[in-house]
């Protein structure tokens, strides 16, 4: 099982496999004709309190928005299980508009699903 992530701004690549996009909101500059994206599983991600919340003190908040995030993510059992499953049966790479590649919902959402798959 190999799960990348990226920003859906860099190059598509042959490795992607599955190609999923974690974010709430169309991320700007991207035609959707262009984004090449297999799933756009907008529901797994931070809700929209708990995102306006982070991006106003990310450099301080980070700790609590992982806690916060990976709450709400216990709610969400039904799409944590589609990943997994999606996972097993090859590459996947989970896409997101944030610059931030250390601390953003993708990181917490790996955590969830297994530390060990990172790739």
């Amino acid at each position: 099982m190999t799960i990348y992530t990226k920003r859906i701004y860099e190059a598509v690549s042959e490795k992607d496999g599955k190609r999923i996009l974690v974010d709430r909101l169309w991320p700007r500059g991207i035609k959707k004709e262009n984004a090449h994206i297999d799933v756009w599983l907008k529901e797994i991600t931070p809700s929209n309190d708990l995102r306006k919340w982070y991006h106003q003190d990310i450099e301080h908040r980070w700790d609590e928005f992982r806690l916060k995030y990976k709450a709400e993510l216990e709610q969400h059992q039904v799409y944590l299980e589609q990943l997994r499953q999606w996972a097993q049966q090859g590459p996947m790479t989970l896409l997101t508009a944030a610059k931030n590649e250390d601390h953003n919902h993708l990181t917490v959402l790996i955590e969830v699903l297994n530390p060990p798959l990172r790739a």
